[in-house]
C-alpha cells in the first residue's frame, strides 16, 4: 500500500487529488474518445475559463465551489451549443468544435483581464485555472471532486450497458428502444463533470489529454471494451499519483508534470504493448519475412544468391543444421517436406474451407493451420482434398 501516511499534509491532498481526477477522467474519457469525440473534451476544458470568471463576477469572492460551478455550467452550454451547431447539418464536426473552444476561451481572456485590472484584491490567482494549481488544493477540495466522481462513476456503472450501445451502435440502441439522444446528452454531460474535477489540478489548457492519455494505453493493452473502461481508469490513477509523487519531490508545477508522465506512458504503450505496438508489429513483420526468406531456400537450396536476406536465411540455416556445403541435409529435408506439407493444407484450406466443420468461429493461420484449427479440421482438410483429387 502507498504510505500516504509518511508525506506532509499538503503533499498528500495533492496526490489524494490526482488520484481522484486520474480515476475519473480515466473512465469518463474512455466514453468521448471512442466516440471519436476528444476534441469536445478540449473544448469543454477551454470553456470553463469564463464560467470560472463569471461565478467570481456574480459571488464576488473567489469561493471554490461556487467557481466550479460555474465552470461546470459554462461547459455544459458549450457542449450543447456544440451538437446543436452540428445538428443544423451545414457545419462539421470539427468546425463546430473550433468555433465554440475559440469563443468560449476568448471570452474567459477578456474576463480574466478585466477582472485583473480590477482592484479586487480577492481576484489573485483565477489564472490558475488555465494551467492548474494542485498545489493550492484544500482537503474540502477533494472531497468534493471524490463526490462527483463518485456520483458519475456510479452512473456509468448503473448504466453500462445503455451506454454502451449507445456509444457503438446508436441505431441499434435506438431500436430497442433505448433514450439514444438523452444517453448522448449523459455523456457529454459526464464529460463536464471529468472536466470540472480536473481543472483545478491540470488546469484547463491540458486537461484534455488526462481524457485522452487513459483510454490510448488502456485501448494498446485491451480489445474488450468491458476491460479497456476499468483499465482507462486504472492508468489514469498511476498517472495522477506517479505525476503528483514528482512533482511534488522535484518542486515542479503539477499539472503539467502529471501530463508528461502520461504522455510517457502513452508513448511506451503506442511502441511496445503485446500485439498492437509499434516496435512489436515491426519485430513480428521482421520475423515473418525471415520465415519467407528461410521457406524459400528450403524449397530451392541451390538457386543463386539475389539478396543480403537471402544470404542470412542462408546462414540461419547452416547454424540449424538444415544446410550445409552439398546442399539441404537429411534434417533439411525433413523440413522442405513439412513446409511442403503446410503448403498444401493452406490450398486444400482455400478450396475446402467452407466445409470444414469448426466448433468456434477460429482464425486460420497460414503457417500453422494445425495449431490453429486443431487436429480434427485438418483431419477433415486431408479426406475433403483427396476425395477431390479422386474426383
Amino acid at each position: 500500500m502507498f504510505p500516504l501516511a509518511a508525506l506532509p499534509y499538503t503533499d498528500t491532498v495533492v496526490v489524494l487529488g490526482a488520484l481522484v481526477l486520474g480515476l475519473t477522467s480515466g473512465v469518463l474519457g474512455t466514453f468521448a474518445v471512442l466516440r471519436q469525440r476528444s476534441l469536445v473534451g478540449d473544448a469543454v476544458a477551454h470553456s470553463t475559463l469564463p464560467g470560472v470568471c463569471v461565478a467570481f463576477l456574480v459571488a464576488g469572492v473567489k469561493d471554490v465551489p461556487g467557481l466550479l460551478v460555474g465552470a461546470a455550467v459554462a461547459g455544459l452550454v458549450a457542449a450543447l451549443l456544440m451538437v446543436g451547431i452540428e445538428r443544423t447539418g451545414r457545419i462539421k464536426p470539427d468546425t463546430a468544435i473550433g468555433v465554440v473552444l475559440s469563443g468560449f476561451f476568448s471570452l474567459g481572456v477578456v474576463l480574466l483581464t478585466h477582472i485583473a485590472s480590477t482592484a479586487d484584491a480577492d481576484q489573485a490567482g483565477l489564472e490558475n485555472y488555465l494551467f492548474g494549481q494542485a498545489a493550492g488544493l484544500l482537503a474540502s477540495d477533494v472531497v468534493v471532486m471524490a463526490v462527483l466522481g463518485g456520483v458519475a462513476l456510479l452512473v456509468v456503472g448503473a448504466l453500462r450497458r445503455a451506454l454502451t450501445t449507445t456509444l457503438f451502435d446508436s441505431s441499434y440502441a435506438g431500436s430497442i428502444g433505448l433514450p439514444v439522444r438523452a444517453l448522448e446528452v449523459l455523456m457529454t454531460g459526464l464529460l463536464v463533470v471529468a472536466v470540472v474535477i480536473g481543472v483545478r489540478v491540470v488546469g484547463a489548457i491540458l486537461m484534455v489529454a488526462m481524457l485522452v492519455v487513459p483510454t490510448v494505453v488502456a485501448r494498446q493493452l485491451a480489445d474488450r471494451f468491458t476491460y479497456v473502461l476499468p483499465l482507462a481508469g486504472v492508468v489514469g490513477a498511476v498517472v495522477g499519483i506517479t505525476g503528483s509523487l514528482l512533482a511534488t519531490r522535484a518542486a515542479l508545477p503539477t499539472g503539467p508534470v502529471i501530463v508528461l508522465v502520461g504522455f510517457s506512458i502513452a508513448v511506451a504503450a503506442v511502441l511496445l504493448a503485446p500485439g498492437r505496438g509499434v516496435l512489436w508489429r515491426a519485430s513480428r513483420l521482421a520475423n515473418r519475412r525471415r520465415r519467407v526468406l528461410r521457406d524459400a531456400v528450403l524449397v530451392s537450396p541451390g538457386a543463386p544468391m539475389r539478396s543480403v536476406g537471402d544470404r542470412m536465411a542462408r546462414a540461419s540455416l547452416r547454424r540449424s543444421g538444415l544446410l550445409d556445403d552439398h546442399g539441404l541435409t537429411p534434417a533439411g529435408h525433413r523440413a522442405a517436406d513439412e513446409l511442403a506439407d503446410r503448403r498444401a493444407l493452406w490450398s486444400a484450406w482455400l478450396e475446402h474451407g467452407a466445409l470444414v466443420d469448426l466448433p468456434d468461429a477460429r482464425e486460420p493461420d497460414p503457417t500453422d493451420l494445425r495449431g490453429s484449427l486443431g487436429d480434427d479440421a485438418v483431419a477433415q482438410l486431408r479426406l475433403l482434398s483427396a476425395g477431390g483429387r479422386r474426383g
